[in-house]
C-alpha cells in the first residue's frame, strides 16, 4: 500500500493569515512530510477576496492548490489571474449548466463566461490528484447544485481513467448541507473538507465508504479576535444591526497566529482515506 499525505488549511485571513502561514506552514509540512497542500485564500485581501500580490504570498509560503469561495469575486482586478495558469481555483458550481444567448431580449450583451478552472490535476509520485472547490447554497447565494455539479466534474475526470484520489473542498454555511454533500461523494471523493465558517469542528471521521471528512476545516490568522476579524466592530455590528466596515484583527503577538486544518493520509490504490487528524498549531 502506497499512502500521499494530504493538508488541507482552513481560510487564510487578512495580513494577520499570511504570516501565520509564512511562519508556520514550512514546519508543519516537513512535519507531516506533505505530498500536497490546500489551503482556502478567499479572505486572504484584508479579509475579502484575493489579489494577486497575496496569492503569490500563499503559494511562496507552500501552498500547492489554492481554494476560493463566494469572496473569489470580490477583487474585479483578479478575474484574469483565475484564468492565467495559478495554481487556484473558484466554486465550480458558479458555472452556469446551459450557455445563454450572445444578447438578451433587449439587447444587452450578456458577457463572457465566468474565469477560472473548475478544477485542478497534481501528479503525486506518478498517481493523479483531483482538486475541486465547491460553495453551498443553504444562507448563501443561490447558484448551481454543488451535488449536480460534483457528479458532471467526476464524470469529466473519470473519462481520461478513474481518478484515485479526489479533494473537495465545500466552501459553505450550513453543517447539514455539508455533512449531506459528504455522504453524497463518499466512496468517490477521498477527502471533502469545509471552510467558510472560520470554526474549526471536532467531527473529523473516515466514512463508511473510505472519504475523509471534517465539517470546518477553521481558519488561518489571528485567534484574539471574531472569525478573526476585529472583536469591537463585530460586536457593534450584532448589537446594533449596522454594517459596519469589517477589519481584519490585529494579533497582539506571536501566540495570536495559529494554522488550522487537517492532515489526512491517502491509499493511492484505492483513493481511500487511511486517517485524518486535526491540526491546531
Amino acid at each position: 500500500m502506497a499512502i500521499v499525505r494530504i493538508l488541507m488549511l482552513g481560510d487564510v485571513v487578512g495580513g494577520a493569515g499570511l504570516e501565520a502561514l509564512e511562519a508556520k506552514l514550512p514546519p508543519l509540512k516537513a512535519e507531516a512530510a506533505a505530498d500536497l497542500t490546500v489551503i482556502n485564500g478567499e479572505n486572504a485581501a484584508a479579509g475579502f477576496g484575493i489579489s494577486g500580490e497575496t496569492l503569490d504570498r500563499m503559494l511562496a509560503a507552500g501552498a500547492d492548490v489554492v481554494t476560493s469561495g463566494n469572496h473569489v469575486w470580490e477583487k474585479r482586478d483578479f478575474w484574469p489571474v483565475l484564468d492565467g495558469g495559478k495554481s487556484v481555483l473558484r466554486p465550480a458550481n458558479y458555472s452556469v449548466p446551459e450557455p445563454f444567448p450572445a444578447a438578451s431580449p433587449e439587447g444587452l450583451s450578456l458577457g463572457d463566461p465566468l474565469p477560472g478552472r473548475l478544477w485542478l490535476k497534481k501528479n503525486l509520485a506518478g498517481v493523479s490528484c483531483f482538486v475541486i472547490n465547491l460553495q453551498g447554497r443553504e444562507m448563501m447565494s443561490p447558484i448551481g447544485c454543488p451535488f449536480r455539479c460534483f457528479d458532471r466534474l467526476y464524470a469529466e475526470i473519470a473519462e481520461a481513467g478513474a481518478p484515485p484520489l479526489v479533494l473537495v473542498d465545500f466552501h459553505a454555511e450550513s453543517t447539514e448541507e455539508k455533512e449531506a454533500l459528504a455522504y453524497y461523494v463518499d466512496g468517490r471523493a477521498s477527502l471533502i473538507a469545509g471552510t467558510h465558517t472560520h470554526v474549526q469542528t471536532a467531527d473529523e471521521r473516515i466514512l463508511p465508504r473510505g472519504t475523509a471528512y471534517i465539517t470546518d476545516l477553521g481558519m488561518t490568522g489571528a485567534q484574539n479576535g471574531v472569525i478573526g476579524m476585529d472583536a469591537r466592530i463585530c460586536l457593534d455590528r450584532v448589537r446594533t444591526q449596522v454594517a459596519y466596515r469589517m477589519q481584519c484583527a490585529v494579533p497582539e503577538g506571536p501566540a495570536d497566529l495559529a494554522l488550522q486544518g487537517v492532515a489526512v493520509e491517502l491509499d493511492t490504490e484505492t483513493g481511500k482515506a487511511v486517517s485524518i487528524r486535526r491540526i491546531r498549531g
